[in-house]
């Protein structure tokens, strides 16, 4: 499983496809399973989940970036639990799991840029009011002559 590129030049469209290794970059593939468009913030990614499950189950191979967004979507979990020969209704409680810790993880992040961004505020308000009393203040230090 690879990433088949397409789209404009400088605004690349990713189609996530199982193919022959052999095959080139956007050459023959077997069967396209779903779409990645990294021109969004976060990153647009449609998966047909029962055909790449099916595909990761038969063997196929997916490349770093395929398996990061595999992961990314929890499909790298399912399909390391069915290996296992997990019950699928404790795949699907450790998925719910999986995903509320997502979640949280998420939101998180979100309040760490949150407080990054207010920090930077304050920062930028707090030099526009030392750089007025500071300057007062320096000048007479530097009129002192050295002894």
């Amino acid at each position: 499983m690879r990433l088949r590129r397409m789209g404009r030049k400088k605004a690349p469209i990713y189609k996530i496809v199982a193919a022959d290794s052999r095959a080139r970059r956007d050459g023959r593939f077997i069967e396209t399973v779903g779409q990645y468009d990294p021109n969004f913030h976060p990153a647009k990614i449609d998966l047909d989940e029962d055909r790449t499950m099916y595909w990761l189950s038969t063997g196929a191979q997916p490349t770093v970036t395929v398996r990061n967004i595999l992961s990314n979507k929890g499909l790298m979990l399912k399909h390391h639990l069915v290996k296992k020969g997990t019950e699928e209704s404790k795949v699907a409680a450790e998925f719910s799991k999986w995903e509320s810790l997502q979640e949280s993880k998420l939101q998180r992040i979100h309040d760490r840029k949150l407080r990054r961004k207010e920090k930077k505020k304050k920062a930028a308000e707090k030099p526009a009011e030392t750089q007025a009393a500071p300057s007062a203040e320096s000048e007479p230090a530097a009129e002192q002559p050295a002894a």
